[in-house]
């Protein structure tokens, strides 16, 4: 049986990060048994969640996760797709997880009251003389993080700018297809849906998040995979808010997720 070591439900989310649930997408696409456990990201191979133990064999990164899918289970997630068209799927996804991940970090930790009504939470196991420090101590990670990426080099209008086109370019893509390239899914479609349910969590205010809920069609598609591969979240929104417990360890999804 496979283990998949997660962070957990939050944001009204089935997972705090978006490379948890794009791991397990990938799982469900391919039709392979597997379980889900609170991971500690301390004992994780890279210090970050995802990993999974597939009897005995750590593999650590969504993206490795993906190739192991692939090569152990002999699974084409891009089945069918044209070379031009697996080319256009990959670069979605590296859109989705180097640029518009980095945006939605920074207004989550950084902006507003949104870290209160997010982040927050992962701290509540944190005893409470040291909570103050150890959310700065993070909060300061998070922003030299941003910063080494590039995006917290920007103002936030401009880095908002940019996310809001991103968004767009990944609405074009998918037009009218009921799926990234077509009419079935592929593996892009584990990182797509993980995304646009990430960036439209209802328990964030944010730009990015009004952009994405312009486009009908990002609409139509969370929902249609959702009800397909989430059905116990169908309603309320785009997930029926659950914050769950906290991971153990202090790593969040933003400094310890890929």
């Amino acid at each position: 049986m496979i283990t998949l070591f997660t962070f957990g439900p939050a944001f009204g989310l089935p997972d705090a990060s978006p490379f948890v649930i794009k791991a397990e997408m990938l799982l469900k696409l391919a039709g392979l048994p597997y379980q889900t456990r609170r991971g500690n990201v301390r004992r994780a191979p890279k210090g970050k969640l995802p990993y999974l133990d597939d009897m005995g064999r750590m593999v650590a990164d969504s993206t490795l996760i993906r190739w192991h899918i692939e090569k152990t289970y002999h699974v084409d997630f891009d089945e069918g797709l044209t070379p031009a068209e697996r080319g256009a799927a990959w670069a979605v996804e590296k859109l989705l997880e180097d640029n518009l991940y980095w945006a939605v970090a920074r207004v989550r930790w950084l902006e507003g009251d949104n870290f209160e009504r997010g982040p927050a939470q992962f701290f509540n196991v944190v005893p409470g003389p040291l909570r103050g420090m150890v959310k700065a101590l993070v909060k300061r990670r998070v922003r030299q993080m941003l910063w080494s990426q590039g995006l917290g080099r920007h103002s936030l209008d401009d880095m908002t700018a940019i996310a809001v086109q991103g968004v767009q370019a990944v609405a074009d893509i998918l037009g009218n297809k009921p799926y990234l390239m077509g009419d079935r899914p592929c593996g892009a479609d584990a990182t797509l849906f993980a995304f646009a349910a990430s960036l439209q969590s209802p328990v964030f205010e944010t730009p990015i998040r009004a952009a994405a809920q312009s486009h009908a069609n990002l609409q139509a598609y969370l929902a249609r995979m959702r009800a397909q591969f989430y059905p116990d979240f169908v309603g309320g929104g785009v997930f029926a808010p659950d914050f769950g417990k906290p991971a153990a360890g202090i790593g969040t999804p933003e400094t310890a997720g890929a």
